[in-house]
């Protein structure tokens, strides 16, 4: 005799007709709102506002300066990510609760604090061989200050739940750190990693509040797309803010799918994992 299948929780049906409702009302329906208003755009306008010199100058900087600042603090967020989880020092609280400062910190504010301390008559500026504020490197330094907390708490999980056994057993096997980090915990990692660099690149790309004072908003040399539509809202050139504001989405959106895509159906450490003498893996498969 076989019984229905129930729920623990109950509810299924309203809770997720709940949820969809919100989710529609908050996010889908301003998004489908962008996609109506740029569809009354002719195609003489659209194709003047796509080939802009200013856009594409803007698009590019953007994406490059998104791109150096996520593998900055993905770098750097994996190595403080490690640190916090294994080792105890000194402040280790206090590290720990300054990463989640630039989320609750106003970004205009850090905009500003970074501006003052790396202008060149700043703190750090007067001292620096080179210029920071004002060129595509105050960009970069600004995003991955507001995007290394993404990192480090992705991380954090996985290096804290990681099997000792695994390790354990490449210590037997004869294995060096380097080794076992190369070919144990890079593999677990990379997932991980790679979702903390995706949400980095698609923050970075909208960022506004902590570039806008350290970029100086100069045309063709450290303007990029959230200064751009702004500026073009300033103007009231709405047409032309709405089609900039649907290429970030569309560029965000295909970022987003290709990183998932890579996690899902891409391993590139498989192969590593299994056939190298120092897993686990292949110990295990070379006993039987």
């Amino acid at each position: 005799m076989s019984f229905p299948k129930h729920s623990i929780l109950p509810g299924f049906w309203l809770c997720l007709g709940y949820s969809l409702f919100w989710l529609s009302f908050i996010v889908l329906l301003p998004l489908a709102g962008l996609f109506l208003y740029t569809a009354h755009i002719n195609s003489y306008q659209l194709h003047t506002i796509l080939t802009d010199q200013r856009l594409l100058s803007a698009l590019k900087l953007s994406l490059y300066t998104s791109f150096y600042a996520s593998l900055l603090s993905s770098i750097l967020g994996g190595f403080l990510a490690w640190n916090l989880t294994y080792y105890e020092f000194t402040g280790k609280k206090i590290i720990d609760s300054m990463i989640d400062l630039p989320l609750a910190l106003p970004t205009a504010v850090a905009g500003i604090a970074l501006t003052n301390l790396y202008a060149p008559n700043g703190l750090f500026g007067t001292f620096l061989p080179f210029k920071v504020a004002y060129t595509p490197l105050g960009i970069i330094l600004a995003l991955v200050f507001v995007t290394i907390p993404f990192v480090i708490r992705t991380l954090q999980p996985v290096i804290k739940d990681f099997p000792p056994s695994l390790q354990e057993a490449a210590l037997t096997l004869g294995a060096t750190r380097l080794q076992i980090f190369l070919y144990i915990f890079l593999p677990i990692l990379f997932p991980a990693w790679l979702t903390g660099f995706s949400l980095s690149i698609a923050r970075s790309l909208g960022e506004y509040g902590s570039v806008v004072f350290i970029a100086a908003n100069i045309p063709y040399k450290t303007e990029i797309l959230p200064i751009l539509i702004v500026s073009k809202l300033d103007q009231f050139d709405y047409i032309s803010a709405t089609v900039i504001s649907l290429v970030m989405l569309l560029i965000s959106f295909s970022l987003l799918f290709l990183f998932n895509f890579i996690q899902k159906y891409f391993k590139p450490y498989r192969f590593i994992l299994s056939t190298s003498q120092f897993s686990p893996i292949y110990f295990l498969k070379k006993s039987s």
